[in-house]
């Protein structure tokens, strides 16, 4: 798989600029970069925590018991 180089960065940011503009730049770039955070630190957690538990819901219960 190719890396991107710096050629190939510079042409996407400036796509970005050029779709939201300049005054939303910062806003967009700011919740890229909260994803990212909450994508890694959702991957980094144990499997053997749920992820229901850590939103605070509770499972479901089968109505089959």
């Amino acid at each position: 798989m190719p890396s991107i180089g710096g050629p190939e960065l510079i042409l996407i940011l400036a796509v970005v600029l050029i779709v939201f503009g300049a005054g939303r730049l910062p806003e967009v770039l700011g919740q890229l970069g909260k994803g990212v955070r909450t994508f890694r630190d959702e991957s980094n957690k144990p499997a053997d925590e749920p992820a229901a538990k850590a939103a605070g819901d509770e499972p479901r219960k089968s109505g089959l018991n």
